[in-house]
């Protein structure tokens, strides 16, 4: 698999994460067929940061953490984010985090 092509794909199931919901890299890369590579779905998001379009602050690890937020400019973008959003988080956590999962397994049919 190439890795631009890798990227594109997790950008592209990225953009379809509802505004105020949230999903993790493993459900990302379990989507794509490749569900030991989580930590290459967050290399490609880290990636994404100087395209807007590409929601990068609605995915977070399988426990609801803000792992990824040193990625983005600033402390606290990536919550100030999610927090636009109406999503609460509390100690770099998603509050709620089972209720606000989006799971592309479940919501996006393989095409």
């Amino acid at each position: 698999m190439k890795e631009e092509g890798f990227f594109k794909k997790v950008y592209d199931i990225t953009k379809q994460v509802p505004f105020g919901r949230v999903t993790s890299y493993g459900a990302i890369a379990k989507f794509l067929g490749t569900p030991r590579s989580a930590r290459m779905v967050g290399w490609a998001l880290n990636a994404s940061h100087l395209d807007d379009s590409i929601p990068a602050h609605r995915v977070v690890n399988r426990n609801g953490l803000l792992t990824g937020k040193h990625h983005f400019k600033g402390s606290n973008l990536m919550q100030q984010l999610l927090e636009n959003e109406n999503i609460k988080v509390e100690n770099n956590q998603v509050v709620a985090f089972k209720k606000l999962y989006w799971d592309p397994n479940i919501e996006l049919v393989q095409q």
